[in-house]
């Protein structure tokens, strides 16, 4: 395991971030804020998949407007997301938000920062200075000779420096760049650089799945090096999967406590006996966003299947047209094929209301083992044990070796 680097902790509302609090996930809605039932409709979504912490655009009076109805009746902290104007700021300071985020590519008239920095600190809200690399300072972009890891450090630092004059603290930086490497750099060298909580992101990554791997790609680098504090995937998508995204990276790597189902699936292969990929996707479906954390196992064949995902809380495996679950690896009933999901999502269901042991015991397992190596033989005696002739081949092997 790694150890994660210690920062100061702040509050977004009501969830901590840095120090020793789990690292949260956030994503922005793409609604018109003005909509307050749409934008409040697309935050519960955001919520439910997952998402800690919201961002809303304000980049008009009529968006502060509708923040101001929309903070009170949101489910998680709402965090106003300021261009070029100021007093966008303090008018969404003025609406209640939990946060704000600064560009300092957007605004840098340095009485302008330090007023918004002023009125943050009497209201006990914090910023993040949000460095992008598509809107560096030219006089930085100039100075490095272009979007430079230690351009966009000396931006994030310049800005933290306007806070400290007027004694505000209450921040947490990020530094994003759509170039994985070049983002990798900047949050190494700012994490050397200052103790601030870090919001993690490849900004501009793309529709998935090639935006997945980038952002993926960058965020999961530096959580394995202990960097970072809260996470985005800026996805060209619907911001419901970037929270789910979010949330399922930070369970991968054992950062948070699986909340939704794991799924797990072989990937197949000529002893395959059904379309993994299809009951895969067709399991998924089915689990969607369902608050249980288990990890479940979809095995191509019952020749292996049930050893490989032995581990798995629930699986199952096909074989001669039947699907077989199995909990823990012990085999415990036998379905149709075209029953396969169903039987999978309902004793998933139970083993989360009930425990693994009870589900085992509700049933006939030696029927269940008998069926299996049944179908186990059968599939063994119609493909053979040895595809490969391998018998056949270490005869000839040895006869190479010993001429």
């Amino acid at each position: 395991m790694f150890e994660r680097r210690e920062t100061r902790q702040i509050h977004v509302g009501k969830v901590p971030v840095g120090g020793n609090a789990p690292i949260s996930v956030q994503s922005m809605t793409i609604t018109k804020t003005a909509d307050v039932e749409g934008t409040l409709q697309q935050i519960y979504a955001l919520a439910a998949a997952g998402c800690d912490i919201v961002r809303c655009t304000c980049n008009e009076a009529a968006a502060a407007e509708g923040l101001a109805q929309i903070v009170p009746r949101s489910p998680i902290p709402i965090i106003a997301d300021i261009h070029h104007q100021y007093k966008m700021a303090l008018a969404a300071m003025e609406a209640g938000v939990q946060g704000l985020r600064l560009n300092p590519g957007n605004i840098r008239r340095p009485e302008h920062i330090k007023a918004v920095a002023s009125e943050a600190r009497d209201r006990n809200v914090p910023i993040r200075i949000g460095v992008n690399g598509g809107s560096l300072d030219p006089a930085l972009y100039d100075k490095w000779g272009g979007i430079r890891p230690e351009a966009l450090v000396e931006s994030a630092l310049q800005e933290l420096a306007y806070f400290q004059e007027v004694d505000f603290d209450l921040v947490k930086i990020s530094v994003k760049a759509s170039n994985v490497p070049l983002m990798v750099e900047a949050y190494r060298q700012l994490s050397e650089a200052t103790n601030v909580p870090l919001h993690l992101g490849v900004t501009e990554a793309g529709p998935p799945p090639a935006g997945l791997i980038k952002a993926t790609a960058g965020i999961s680098t530096l959580l394995l090096e202990g960097i970072g504090d809260t996470i985005r995937y800026s996805l060209t998508a619907d911001p419901v999967e970037e929270a789910r995204a979010g949330r399922q990276l930070l369970e991968a790597l054992g950062l948070r406590e699986r909340k939704n189902v794991d799924l797990i699936a072989c990937p197949s292969c000529g002893r395959a006996e059904i379309d993994v990929i299809d009951v895969a996707k067709r399991a998924m479906e089915a689990f969607g966003d369902r608050k249980i954390p288990l990890q479940v196992a979809v095995m191509g064949c019952v020749v292996n299947g049930p050893g490989e995902a032995r581990e798995a809380d629930i699986g199952i495996a096909a074989g001669n047209k039947r699907g077989h679950l199995f909990v823990k690896g012990r085999n415990v009933a036998v379905v149709p094929e075209s029953e396969m999901v169903e039987a999978l999502v309902e004793w998933a269901e139970y083993i989360h209301e009930h425990g693994t042991e009870a589900a085992i015991s509700r049933v006939d397992t030696a029927l269940a083992e008998r069926e299996a190596a049944k179908d186990r033989a059968q599939l063994l005696d119609e493909r053979g044990d040895d595809a490969n002739h391998s018998h056949d081949r270490i005869v000839e092997i040895r006869k190479t070796v010993g001429s």
